[in-house]
């Protein structure tokens, strides 16, 4: 599957922002997808997850109740929602895919056990 992030974006602190990842290919619905963002001189880390079928999410302590992750597998696309944003959402964010069934449980907050990543898309928030 190849994956193309966008909607990022220059936002001010308290404000929010769309974040959309198409997916190709006609088997989207077999991969269970995330977000990750990387901010400058940082670690990647995880931000949100999403099952197959979006019957169930997992976020990052940091986003919890900012952020919302959705898919749309009619469209191929998981999209990741993002509110009262803070200058410390600065980074660039990262779609990543892996097929179900791949490793145990249906959510990860790992890189590594995700095999398919888009090119990224830049957020940022000024205060």
């Amino acid at each position: 599957v190849q994956l193309q992030a966008s909607g990022g974006g220059l936002v001010q602190a308290g404000g929010s922002l769309r974040l959309s990842c198409a997916a190709s290919g006609r088997t989207f619905s077999s991969y269970r997808m995330g977000w990750f963002r990387q901010a400058p001189g940082k670690e990647r880390e995880f931000v949100a997850a999403i099952t197959w079928n979006g019957g169930s999410t997992y976020y990052a302590d940091s986003v919890k109740g900012r952020f919302t992750i959705s898919r749309d597998n009619a469209k191929n696309t998981v999209y990741l929602q993002m509110s009262s944003l803070k200058s410390e959402d600065t980074a660039v964010y990262y779609c990543a895919a892996e097929r179900i069934g791949s490793y145990s449980g249906q959510l990860s907050d790992r890189t590594d056990e995700y095999g398919y990543w888009g090119q990224g898309t830049l957020v940022t928030v000024s205060s």
